[in-house]
């Protein structure tokens, strides 16, 4: 079983910023997909980007250039870095993890991001 916990989120003007951290621990496979998605009310939920153990990284079409995602293997760790960001980043962000073999991914409890001047 594998626990995530996210941290980070908070209130910002647009065209500020924000680092988000997610720390996985329990069961974890060597090799894995992490990724962070959000959902807004009244939305579906979204991928915003993932990142694989080797460092290889995806970014859904609205965030590319403004968000860079990351990881630190040796912490069980994934971040967000959201620059730039915009009235329609607003939302709960969450973070995943899954085995590169299949399976079910696990899921945070998800950490709440609010874009307003």
């Amino acid at each position: 079983q594998v626990q995530l916990v996210e941290s980070g989120g908070g209130a910002v003007q647009p065209g500020g910023s924000l680092r988000l951290s997610c720390a996985a621990s329990g069961s974890i496979a060597s090799i894995n997909v992490m990724g962070w998605y959000r959902q807004a009310p009244g939305k579906l939920r979204e991928l915003v980007g993932t990142v694989t153990s080797d460092g290889t990284t995806y970014y859904a079409d609205s965030v590319k250039g403004r968000f860079t995602i990351s990881r630190d293997n040796g912490k069980n760790t994934v971040y967000l870095q959201m620059n730039s960001l915009r009235l329609e980043d607003t939302a709960v962000y969450l973070c995943s993890l899954r085995s590169v073999r299949g399976g079910s991914p696990s899921w945070g409890q998800g950490t709440q991001v609010t874009v307003s001047s």
